[in-house]
Formats: structure tokens, sequence, C-alpha cells
């Protein structure tokens, strides 16, 4: 059995945060206009049964921060058990001074006595008259004519309770506590099925449905997970181990761990109680292990994640093999195990047999892991990243074999149980003296070639040694002295973007200097420079060099002739050179290299900063993304501090600000989402663009952008589907309306 994960720190001092649930909250449903909670007062809204109730609680792993909520809230039920079923804005935290309240005007607001407005229903002005909250759990906005303006049941977080449903344009995303972690997220195609999907490109469950449009999915009271046609029919059901039993709470959630489980509340035990799961292996939930190694199912059926290989980083389970390995390589066998890589997922698939399985993957040097399905398919499946998690079960045939570099007795075995010494030849005075005049013909050699050396050298003046130091070569990174960069840089006096100044160095050879002005330590800036100077990527800068010197933290990129992309919008001869069709492309460009910095880096690596400004255009208007890697914040520079939500929801601006050529982004994402909802979407266009524009494509460009700018971070797709969605190989449904923070209308202009 598996006990839900609560959201709540479970001690003593929880309860006054949410004890008005149990004692101060009045069960009223209608909630008057101007009805305000407060963090500070542990005051609630209840409904009117007493079986829910809305207000603040602590998260479990920031205690001086809160989220606003509806959880249980029966007398029934242990304070502990009361587990949260909705969450405003799923991600959102607040302070300890911070409200909630439904204005005047009709809008729910989460209120930050730091960041201000974070949360908000984005009903403003459309005739809210009161909230109504439900017995069933749902919080409604009621406007005049008594409709449903907005309610909770539509924005679901990562669980359903019976009576709610969850349509095609809905999504279940289990919770995240790490931001280089994929997300869970159960999805309705419009098919009718359901799929258990992680990274939203891998589908580890679906349904058994039967395809039938326009159903949706809900629990019943009885306990029973159903899909349902637009006459409530059921057309596909799966049944918890209690149901129809008498039991007077359930739920359905999207757990931490990838599973969908039905809950249900055992008075008896005083808990929760797992009667369905989807996935009955948890194992062979994707990424059950992630980067922690292989999964083995106990005997009491939870999963047990084990590094089978020597541990390099205590959190993560790496396959020990390095393509510069020079002792050799030999390949360890795992039987009934089944592997596969998850950054990125994909695998190549042969027909082999299980020796020349193992031989694809030795001869190739980017293997490392291979797996043969011995079950007459004789399928082999090739990973080539040290990213592998995977499974074994005494029920598999597949074996899998493990790429990794031989120690010293593998590479000459002979160093074991080697044969004694035999006797010496006799002497041979004729080889003694031959190689005497070798070893002194050679030694002479060195000798002057070492004295022309030092004589050069002493010649070369520091120009020269300037230009040895600031070519670049192949591999690695130059490094440059703080006189260098003043060097090349003329003393700083070409300035071509915000502390960004154009360099040549001694060959002729042009460069984009960034000065970070911002204080990073010696040995993690090093650090980050290595690692972000080895990714290479056609749309992105190449990192040549950098200059780390007492307290100058310089970056050196290749220059990239036509500059940054923001300065296009001021110019009218420059913007009618991005056409509608070179417009797509750079989103798609841009889309394409951070989904590489997110999914095929050997570490997760968010840009942190996108814009217009960091993305440049070279002579054939291709774009180069720059400036990945470093986020600022309080005047210090960290390496990857971002999340990949926070990229796909600033690529959605960049997106919106090019095609519209406006980069007013706060006013342009609310006044472009209703231009396209009332059949304008043409106007978001810019209208300085040259020829025709495709219906389809904006159509596609403008939903996908839409989706990346959910407040609710969960519902933003990865930037895979992002680059897909853009280059027409994929669908994308209708997004919900994605922002809450009102503010006056741009008016329609010609610029």
């Amino acid at each position: 059995m598996v006990e839900p994960e609560l959201c709540l720190i479970r001690s003593p001092f929880l309860l006054c945060i949410f004890a008005g649930l149990l004692l101060r909250s009045a069960f009223t449903s209608e909630i008057p206009l101007g009805s305000k909670l407060s963090v500070v007062d542990n005051d609630s809204w209840a409904s009117s049964n007493g079986d829910f109730a809305l207000g603040f609680f602590n998260t479990s792993d920031q205690p001086s921060q809160f989220r606003i909520g509806i959880r249980f809230n029966s007398k029934s039920m242990p304070f502990s058990q009361q587990t949260v079923v909705w969450v405003a804005g799923a991600h959102v935290t607040v302070g300890s001074m911070s409200y909630f309240q439904l204005t005047p005007e009709g809008e729910l607001v989460l209120f930050d006595s730091l960041q201000g407005v974070v949360w908000t229903s984005g009903t403003a002005n459309q005739s809210v008259v009161s909230a109504a909250f439900r017995d069933n759990g749902n919080l409604e906005l009621i406007d005049r004519e008594q409709r449903v303006v907005w309610q909770s049941f539509d924005t679901p977080s990562d669980t359903l309770v019976p009576g709610q449903s969850l349509s095609v344009h809905q999504t279940l995303r289990a919770a995240s506590k790490q931001t280089t972690s994929s997300y869970y997220s159960l999805y309705l195609n419009g098919s009718g099925q359901l799929h258990l999907r992680w990274e939203s490109n891998i589908t580890y469950w679906t349904s058994d449905s039967p395809s039938i449009a326009n159903l949706s999915a809900c629990l019943t009271t009885s306990g029973a997970l159903q899909l349902q046609d637009q006459s409530s029919k059921p057309v596909w059901s799966v049944f918890g181990e209690d149901h129809n039993e008498s039991v007077n709470y359930r739920f359905l959630r999207l757990d931490l761990d990838g599973n969908l489980r039905i809950y249900s509340w055992i008075d008896t035990l005083q808990s929760w109680k797992s009667v369905w799961q989807a996935v009955e292996n948890q194992c062979k939930v994707f990424a059950t292990c992630g980067q922690r190694g292989m999964c083995f199912l106990s005997a009491s059926g939870s999963a047990d994640c084990r590094c089978p290989f020597e541990l390099a980083d205590p959190n993560k389970c790496l396959v020990p093999y390095d393509e510069a390995c020079e002792s050799g390589i030999n390949m360890l066998t795992y039987e009934k195990t089944f592997l596969y890589g998850i950054y990125p997922p994909e695998d190549s698939i042969t027909i082999s047999s299980l020796q020349h399985c193992k031989q694809l993957c030795l001869n190739d040097p980017q293997c490392t892991v291979a797996t043969f399905l011995n079950d007459g398919s004789a399928q082999c499946s090739i990973k080539k990243t040290k990213y592998v998690t995977g499974f074994a079960d005494p029920s598999l045939t597949s074996v899998s074999f493990v790429k990794r570099c031989s120690g010293p007795l593998a590479v000459n075995p002979g160093l074991v149980n080697s044969p004694p010494p035999k006797q010496p030849p006799a002497l041979c005075v004729p080889c003694l003296i031959g190689a005497a005049s070798a070893t002194f013909f050679v030694f002479a050699i060195i000798q002057l070639g070492i004295g022309f050396w030092i004589c050069r050298r002493r010649n070369i003046t520091r120009k020269e040694v300037t230009l040895a130091l600031t070519c670049p070569v192949s591999k690695g990174l130059f490094v440059l002295s703080f006189p260098e960069i003043r060097s090349l840089t003329g003393d700083f006096k070409n300035q071509i973007g915000p502390n960004m100044f154009k360099g040549t160095l001694q060959d002729n050879h042009l460069v984009a200097v960034k000065n970070l002005n911002a204080s990073i330590e010696e040995r993690r800036f090093r650090s980050a420079v290595t690692k972000i100077g080895s990714i290479h990527h056609k749309n992105l800068v190449k990192l040549e060099g950098y200059c780390c010197e007492f307290n100058h933290r310089f970056l050196v990129y290749e220059y990239v002739k036509n500059g940054s992309l923001d300065k296009f919008f001021g110019d009218s001869a420059l913007c009618r050179r991005l056409t509608w069709k070179k417009r797509l492309q750079i989103c798609s460009s841009v889309a394409k290299s951070i989904c590489y910095l997110h999914t095929e880096c050997r570490e997760f690596l968010s840009h942190g900063n996108l814009k217009c400004a960091n993305v440049l255009l070279d002579e054939n208007l291709e774009a180069k993304v720059t400036e990945f890697g470093f986020a600022r914040a309080d005047g210090e520079a960290s390496y990857c501090g971002s999340s990949a939500e926070k990229d796909v929801e600033d690529f959605g601006k960049l997106a919106l600000t090019l095609l519209s050529g406006r980069q007013d982004t706060g006013d342009l994402c609310r006044w472009a989402h209703e231009q396209w909802i009332e059949g304008r979407s043409i106007n978001v266009v810019d209208k300085r663009i040259d020829g025709e524009i495709d219906s389809e494509e904006l159509e596609r460009a403008l939903r996908i952008i839409f989706w990346c700018l959910q407040m609710d971070e969960r519902r933003r797709p990865s930037m895979g589907e992002v680059a897909r969605v853009l280059d027409g190989i994929l669908n994308v449904d209708l997004p919900p309306p994605p922002f809450a923070v009102q503010r006056p209308l741009l008016e329609d202009d010609d610029t």
C-alpha cells in the first residue's frame, strides 16, 4: 500500500496555520465581494457541509513560505490527513504577510507583501457578484445571471475529487521538488485515451479505452475512474478495490512518483489508502529512479533504487565510462535487466543477436549502454548518454550491457600470476655500444632543440605572446588576463550592447567580450565556463574564452555579425528583412537551442535570461542564442540559476515580441490573447512584415505561445514540444486563458 504524500510538515506549529478550518470558519458557501483571507489571521472559507476548506498552508520544504489552496476539512480526519486537493497557481508561494481576496471587481487575487500580485483568476470586470464554495470542493465565481464565470475545477493541480472532470484541454501534473527533473503528467488526448507521460513525450501508461472523441475523465463517488461521453455515459472504467463500498471521501491523484492512484478514506485506520494504481509495477514508471540508479521491486511491492556502478556523485548514478579512457574498454553484463536513457530519452533500436548487440555498443565510441530484448523480437536498444536508469525483475528476459573503462588488470592480465623470471641472456657488448651511441645522439639532438627554443623564446615580443594566448584552438577555451582583455577591446571603446564589447584578436578574428560586472567565486566560475565551453549547437553562440583574474569576470564569445534581435524592431528597414517565414524560423531555432540545453547536455542547463537582446542574428539572419548558463541576482552571477519552466515562459514572451514587433510584453500578452480569442489574430502580427501571412502557421504559433505563458508553470510544455509544434510536426490543443493580471488594453496602432 502506498500512502499519499502530504503537502504539510507534520508539526504542531502548522496547526495554527489551518486551525480556522476546524474552529473559526463559518460554514458558508456564499462568499461576498471584498472577502479576504490572510496568513496572519489564520482564517479560511469552508463549504456548507464542512467537508472542504480554503486557506493558507505551509509548504513542506520552505516553512516560511505559504500557498493558498483547498483541502479536506472533515472533523473525522486528523489534521495531518487533511489532504490538499487544489492550489491556486500551483507553484506560487508567498510570505507570512500575504492575503487572498475576492476583490470588489470580482477577481480572486493572491497578494504578497514583497512580490505584489502573484496570481489572479483573471475575472475583473466580468460582472462577478459573489463566490460560491460548493460541497464537492469546487470554488466558483458567479455573475449577475448566476452563470459560472470561473471555477477551480477547470484548473486542476494534481488531484481530481468526485464530481470533477478532466477534459481534453486539461492536464493533471505531478509536483516536483527538483528544477532539473522532468514532470509527470496525466493527459486526455483528442481520441479519448488517458496517457501518463514523462517530459510530455514519453508515454508509459495508456488507458485501454476505445478511440472516441469528446470524452472526459472523472472519479465517481463509488470509487471508479471513468471516461464518459457527452451524455455522461461511461465508455471505459477501472475500479478501486473498495468499489461500491460505503466510503465518505475519495480522490484521484498523480503522485510525485509518477503513478496515478485512487485513494479512499478509511475511518477505522484514520488514514488514506491507495485502492487502485495505474502502473502495478512501480519500476515500470518511466524514470522512477531518475539519476539514482536501477529500480528493484522489494518484497513489499515498493520501488528500491540501487546504483550498480561506482558512485562519483552521491546523488547521481552515472555509467562509469569515459570516451577518453586510455585503459581499454570492457562490458558489464546485467541479466534480467532493462536499461534506458533519460537525458535524452531517445534510444536507437536495431534488430540484432545478443552478442552482436553487445559488439555494436562496444564498437560505437558514443554508446554507453545496450539492452537486448531476449523475447523473440531480437531488438537491440543502444543508448548514448551517461544518464541511464531502468529496472530489474526475475520475470524479465532482457539482458543489458554497460560499457566501462578497464582497470590495469583487464588491460594487462599478465600482471596477475605472472610466470617466474627467466635467467638473463648472455651479455652482448656490441649491443651495449650501439645502444649507448644512439642514446647519446638522441640526447644531443634534444639539447640542441632546447637551446634553439630558448633563443627563439627570448625574441618573442609581448604582442606575440598575446597572439599565442588568444588564438582559438580546436579544443578547450583560451584564458586571458585583464590587460589582454583591455588590449583586444581597445580599452572597451567599441560597445555593442549592455556590458558587451567588440574585440579583435591578433589574427583579426572578431570576438564579443561580455563583462559580467558581478562577483562569482573563482572556482565556481572556472567550473561553469568549462561546462559552457563544451556545449556546441548551431543555434548557440560559442564561448571561446574567458578572463578570471582578481575580481574581473569576462566571457569571450564568437562575434555574430548582425547583432541582437531587439535592434531590428526600432529600425523599419531592418524589421522588413524579417519576413514571416524568417520570424517563424528564428522562433524554431531558438526553441531547439533551449531544448538542447535542457535535455541533450550531459547536465541540465537553463538559460535564465532568454530575451530578444540575447538572440543574435548572423550574416544569413540565422538565430544564435547567447549568454546562456549564467543568471544574475542581487549583483551576483550564478551558473544555471533558473528552471526549465522559466525558460519556457521567457520563450513565449520572446516569440510574441518577434511576431508582433512590439516589445512591451506585459501588456502585449493579454492584448494578443484577447485578439486571438475574438478571432482577430492577424492584428497581432507586425504590420511591417512584407508578404503573406500563413493563417495556419499563425494559429499554431499563437496556441503554443499561450501554452508557454500559462501562469501555472506545470501546464507549460517542454521546449522539445514547442519546437515540434512550430515546425508543424506536432498538433497543439487550444490553450486555457493564460493570464490573470489585468492591465489596460493596448491601443492597436501602425507601429
